[in-house]
């Protein structure tokens, strides 16, 4: 069977306001899609590289990006005519980043987001299932575990940072037709596990401290995604990991691997599993499955 490339989406032009005296926010797109992200991603970097003045901020997201400046040293419409001529430079046909690529292993159907999850069934969509059933079901996969392997089978681009700090919003890097979509709950838990792998909507995020949400709860990792006082190895240039543009390859692990895991990250030692590649859109717009594997082979 031929692979199938990623459909292309055209961006209207952009559209920029102004958020109070110093922020401006620039929305590439209503929708979310790789173009989109991309688009956001390309441009936010290539504001980094430059360093202008007067720039405090530059936070990527789904498909826009905000900025926050400093009005004594930058006029916001003089910022945005900037903007605009960057957005006019940047073809994704040409464009690359630098990414990570992060395994993070991922205890599916544990016991602890099992137990939060059955606590709030008054609050989902069907009570009588648990999330991963339910979103099994909805996807049209004939078991949990099929879904599973569906989930982990390709990895996720982490699009943005944010909700609550260190928080990783991922989209699966698959075709639209293969992208798996699940409604968040009716009604939002008051509990969370910290470390629980969360899915809405068309992302899956990792909680990184315990506290309320509304995601259908697939798993936990062992491992952490906010290191505030940076004591972990890997937390030493950031106390978040991952962060926008980085590459999350989900991998299913067992109750001993969790275990073993999460020994190391308690005493200082777990040192995460990453690789680094040039990301190249075009690319991956053009032969995902293949890309998805070379992008892969770069972890241990």
């Amino acid at each position: 069977m031929p692979e199938t490339s990623i459909e292309r989406q055209q961006l209207s032009s952009p559209r920029y306001g102004y958020g109070g005296d110093d922020y401006v926010f620039v929305e590439l797109s209503e929708e979310m899609s790789f173009d989109a992200n991309f688009k956001a991603q390309a441009i936010t970097q290539e504001l980094r590289k430059r360093d202008p003045a007067g720039i405090i901020e530059i936070a990527p997201a789904n498909a826009s990006y905000m900025l926050q400046f400093d009005p004594a040293e930058l006029r916001p419409d003089e910022l945005i005519d900037d903007l605009k001529q960057l957005e006019d430079e940047i073809n994704l046909t040409e464009y690359t980043w630098k990414a990570r690529v992060i395994d993070v292993p991922v205890l599916y159907d544990d016991p602890w987001t099992h137990e939060t999850l059955m606590q709030f069934r008054d609050r989902h969509q069907d009570p009588d299932a648990t999330d991963l059933e339910y979103s099994a079901r909805i996807n049209g996969f004939d078991t949990t575990e099929e879904f599973i392997d569906a989930h982990a089978g390709s990895p996720h681009m982490v699009t943005m940072v944010g909700f609550v700090p260190g928080l990783p919003w991922t989209f699966q890097m698959v075709p639209r037709d293969e992208q798996i979509e699940v409604p968040k709950y009716v009604q939002p838990r008051t509990a969370t596990p910290s470390r629980a792998i969360g899915y809405g909507g068309a992302f899956t995020a990792i909680y990184p401290v315990k506290g309320a949400g509304g995601y259908q709860l697939f798993g936990r990792t062992p491992v952490e995604v906010l290191d505030v006082e940076q004591e972990l190895a890997d937390f030493e240039e950031s106390m978040v990991l991952p962060n926008p543009g980085d590459i999350i390859n989900f991998r299913k692990i067992d109750r001993r691997e969790y275990d073993e895991i999460r020994n190391e990250v308690e005493d200082g030692t777990y040192e995460y599993d990453i690789g680094h590649i040039d990301f190249r859109p075009e690319e991956f717009f053009e032969h995902p499955q293949q890309y998805n594997e070379e992008i892969l082979e770069v972890l241990h």
